[in-house]
């Protein structure tokens, strides 16, 4: 658990990356494995019909594994596309990877629009796994940098369950928070489930 009391979010940001690269690929692979199954335990997820999921890249979990099991767990995907001209997220129904996805922005593979169907509300999102840098155990989430994911939650009038896939040395002691920061209510790392004190 890198120390992270007196760091400014962007001190936070460099260090945990910094530690995430340092990962071996097939360790990180190991670890995005037992992840993807401690998610699929959830009571939340299992309940849920609807998945707000994303398409990792660089060293962050890996989550195409979790992705297949969401189909073959038959339920509706949702992956985020960014729109350049409003600077948020739109959220689009996928059911092929392969078919169905292009490389979009910073290389994270997005949703083709002519391909997809755009969700009609936000509010049909059930369950949601969140992308980020740094978590802290009570929720806290460090993304990075863009505010993308809290501009969207905050979109929404229903709040779906939110989660977040890290790696257990994602997890810090402390990060500063403003108003606009959203909290998720679990996160799931190779060694443990954590239940966020807002689950509580």
């Amino acid at each position: 658990m890198p120390a992270s009391q007196h760091l400014t979010k962007s001190g936070i940001r460099k260090q945990v990356l910094a530690l995430r690269e340092q990962l071996a690929p097939d360790t990180r692979a190991a670890y995005s494995a037992a992840i993807s199954a401690r998610i699929g335990d959830l009571e939340i997820y299992q309940r849920a019909g609807t998945i707000l999921g994303y398409m990792n890249f660089g060293a962050e979990f890996a989550s195409e594994l979790w992705i297949q099991q969401v189909f073959e767990d038959r339920k509706r995907l949702a992956l985020p596309r960014v729109n350049h001209h409003t600077n948020q997220l739109d959220l689009y129904w996928v059911e092929d990877l392969e078919s169905q996805l292009e490389v979009g922005l910073w290389r994270i593979r997005e949703p083709i629009v002519e391909r997809c169907k755009r969700l009609e509300t936000l509010n049909e999102v059930e369950f949601a796994l969140l992308p980020g840098v740094a978590f802290t155990r009570d929720g806290a989430r460090l993304g990075y940098g863009g505010g993308y994911y809290d501009r969207l939650l905050g979109r929404m009038t229903l709040r779906p369950a939110l989660a977040a896939a890290a790696f257990a040395q994602q997890i810090v002691e402390q990060i500063p928070q403003e108003k606009t920061d959203m909290k998720v209510g679990w996160i799931i790392t190779e060694q443990e489930t954590i239940v966020c004190s807002a689950q509580k």
